[in-house]
């Protein structure tokens, strides 16, 4: 006879998990000259700054069991985007990828002015869109590296992606809901269904943008049919790394942290992305003149 979970067990199993368990700290990062706010997370204290953006519905917490790994040899920033998580703006609908796009490089330049360090930019299925055509735009200098997590341009929809690693969900979901007091009960925070006009522009065009982006680049899929021509034709002649991350859902970073951690920080090394850039053995820097 099976044996059934008990309220209290099952409760226990399933209650949320605090972000500070995996992150070192919380930022609200005000833009100026706006009533603009972007909730970040981040951890770690050297190497290039890994930036993080979560998919439509996630949100910067997406991120968090593999910011436990990835710190010990990076800094991890992991966004809210607008409209989610605990990140408040004039129009939380206005998912736009123009809008996206100009939210990061906001956030970017508030966060470290003129002199940014290295960024490996990270986006996850609406954030890997948005990951894609800031690279494209070839407007950030210290843009090191660009990891796509499965998003390809065959996908039209936002996909629920279910999760698999409990986890996970505890530290992830809590700030993807809030509580609606005129219907006593739980809501997405992410208002996806208003957005519909935007997300063919998320993906329109996405392959033929990722090839085009000058910095090295690695694509991470759940599955090999999510290959459009253009990536299969890009991927046989060697224009990006590819890893088929088995046995996963669509939400790679949260189902196997562990492993998407190693992914990113094998990618760094193999790049030679330092705190600065990439680094060219040899070579070395000359010492930074003190104010």
């Amino acid at each position: 006879m099976r044996d059934l979970e008990s309220p209290r067990t099952s409760s226990q199993k399933y209650a949320p998990l605090d972000w500070s368990d995996y992150f070192d700290r919380e930022d609200d990062i005000q833009i100026p000259d706006s009533d603009d706010v972007f909730h970040v997370y981040m951890a770690g204290t050297e190497g290039p700054v890994v930036f993080c953006l979560h998919g439509g519905g996630y949100c910067g917490l997406s991120f968090a069991l593999a910011a436990s790994k990835l710190k010990e040899k990076a800094r991890i920033v992991a966004m809210d985007l607008r409209g989610h998580g605990k990140s408040a703006t004039q129009n939380d609908v206005d998912l736009s990828i123009e809008t996206l796009c100009g939210d990061v490089f906001s956030v970017l330049k508030t966060m470290y002015g003129d002199a940014p360090p290295a960024i490996v930019l990270v986006g996850h299925s609406m954030g890997g869109a948005v990951a894609v055509h800031i690279a494209a735009k070839k407007s950030f200098p210290s843009l090191a590296g660009l990891v796509v997590v499965d998003v390809v341009e065959i996908e039209w929809s936002v996909k629920s992606g279910s999760l698999r690693n409990i986890d996970s969900a505890r530290v992830s979901i809590p700030n993807t809901l809030k509580y609606d007091e005129s219907k006593k009960c739980y809501t997405h925070r992410a208002r996806l269904e208003e957005t519909e006009q935007y997300w063919r522009e998320w993906y329109e065009g996405l392959s033929e943008k990722f090839l085009s982006s000058p910095v090295p680049k690695i694509l991470l899929l759940a599955g090999t049919d999510r290959l459009d021509r253009a990536l299969t034709i890009g991927q046989m002649q060697g224009k990006f790394q590819m890893v088929v991350v088995r046995h996963t859902g669509h939400a790679i970073q949260e189902d196997v942290p562990d492993e998407f951690a190693t992914l990113l920080l094998n990618f760094i090394s193999h790049n030679r992305i330092g705190p600065h850039g990439i680094e060219i053995p040899g070579l070395r820097r000359p010492p930074q003149s003190k104010p």
